[in-house]
């Protein structure tokens, strides 16, 4: 008998409201479904034997109502690799699959077994060489601690000194956060089946400096040069904390991966666009 967890958006009453439907409706069917005590606080319908901290959720499968934040905060805060179904009611929605409409479709297939799961490589972050905050789904940044002043670095792949930048900072990429932060910043899209990172500077004075793709299996060391100010580590946009300039700070691919419930295999329209022609 599977096991379902229910995360639902909590400052948007439709994602509440479809979080209790979904839970409704997987109860009516026979199977054991637990939710994050944070969606009951703003939902207090749900049973209370069935709520527990996201935290302590051990699952077949995750339920995420909500956006692209909604998944990273079950990625951030979940033990295991539990494989997550993301219904979109955020902004975005680049890692949701299905619409709200099509929830109750979607979740029958999940039950039939019509699904396949697909994984997505993270990041770690080792902070003097110990580890300390969560995996990064899309990128870790480095970030100038004050807006407005710039960060001085530099950055070695596989102990080689790939670049020396005064910038923003400095964003490492998977191919899923590709399509996020570091697009924004000039970085290129990258296919999610390609095993690689993807190093973005942010906003660098020297026009020689240009993002770069390295294979998955490369260690990336950054050093900040910047003596007098702290710097900011941000990680998935979700967690941030300061660092000291004497920080020891190394990326790698982490053991761990994201996994998704999928109902297609196909990442591309099978047919191009048509293209109107204007007279």
């Amino acid at each position: 008998m599977m096991r379902f967890g229910i995360v639902a958006r909590r400052d948007k009453e439709a994602a509440l409201k479809l979080a209790y439907r979904v839970y409704d409706f997987l109860k009516v069917s026979g199977y054991e479904v637990f939710v994050d005590r944070e969606a009951q606080r703003h939902l207090p319908e749900f049973n209370e034997k069935d709520v527990i901290p996201l935290e302590e959720m051990d699952v077949d499968f995750i339920i995420a109502i909500g956006g692209d934040g909604t998944i990273l905060r079950v990625e951030h805060r979940t033990k295991r690799d539990i494989p997550i179904l993301g219904i979109n009611m955020g902004t975005l929605g680049f890692l949701t699959e299905v619409e709200p409409n099509e929830t109750f479709f979607a979740l029958n297939k999940l039950i039939e077994g019509d699904y396949y799961i697909d994984e997505r490589m993270k990041l770690r972050t080792y902070l003097n060489r110990e580890i300390s905050i969560p995996d990064a789904l899309n990128e870790v940044a480095i970030l100038t601690g004050i807006p407005g002043k710039i960060i001085h670095l530099k950055y070695y792949v596989d102990n080689g000194l790939a670049d020396e930048l005064r910038s923003d900072g400095l964003i490492v990429s998977t191919p899923t956060g590709s399509t996020g932060y570091s697009m924004s910043a000039g970085g290129p899209f990258v296919d999610p089946r390609l095993d690689v990172m993807v190093i973005t500077p942010l906003a660098p004075i020297a026009l020689s400096s240009r993002p770069m793709i390295v294979p998955a299996k490369s260690k990336i060391d950054i050093r900040i040069l910047t003596v007098h100010r702290e710097a900011i580590l941000a990680i998935d946009g979700q967690f941030y904390t300061y660092i000291s300039p004497d920080t020891e700070i190394s990326v790698r691919k982490s053991p761990r991966k994201t996994r998704f419930v999928r109902f297609s295999n196909s990442l591309y329209p099978k047919y191009p666009m048509k293209i109107k022609k204007k007279f």
